[in-house]
């Protein structure tokens, strides 16, 4: 996907941001050239606003996103999810935060979910962020307890983990 999508905006960097926040956020793109949330449509002068460029850029890339199949594919069924890492505490969940060394590794999601369970904590959310759109991608868990000192050891002699927080 991101091949795609890099190809027809290389040369145009302020639609290349554009893209970034719609797939961030998972916003779509409906015809013609509409950008939603769901059934809730999102001006292009304040997605043109959050990125610091002017709206025309944002009028320009939902119109190159139109006029295309693939990438009207792609943003046609992108979708957010609601993410409970900052709301997590409130609800009594924790939090886990793992960076890779390399986010491109194979496995780690696995043997990260394998060492949770084996400590008996459920995990409720997992969620990875895209290397292509995360300057330093992470993975979050979100688990049914407070992890432990035995966990965090366990977490941090996986092969790929860089560094682990908790809170």
């Amino acid at each position: 996907m991101w091949t795609i999508i890099q190809e027809k905006f290389k040369n145009h960097p302020a639609q290349e941001k554009v893209i970034r926040l719609l797939l961030e956020r998972g916003f779509q793109i409906k015809p013609p050239g509409r950008v939603v949330s769901g059934g809730i449509e999102i001006p292009h002068t304040q997605i043109a606003n959050e990125i610091e460029v002017d709206r025309r850029v944002v009028d320009a890339t939902c119109e190159t996103i139109s006029k295309n199949e693939k990438l009207m594919q792609i943003f046609q069924n992108v979708r957010t999810i609601p993410f409970l890492r900052e709301v997590a505490p409130l609800l009594g969940l924790g939090v886990i935060v793992i960076s890779p060394d390399n986010a491109a590794r194979k496995g780690l999601l696995g043997a990260v979910a394998t060492a949770v369970s084996e400590h008996g904590i459920t995990i409720r959310q997992a969620v990875s962020d895209d290397p292509y759109l995360t300057e330093n991608p992470q993975l979050t868990i979100i688990t049914e307890g407070k992890a432990s000192g035995d966990l965090l050891d366990s977490l941090t002699r996986i092969k790929g983990v860089k560094s682990v927080t908790v809170s």
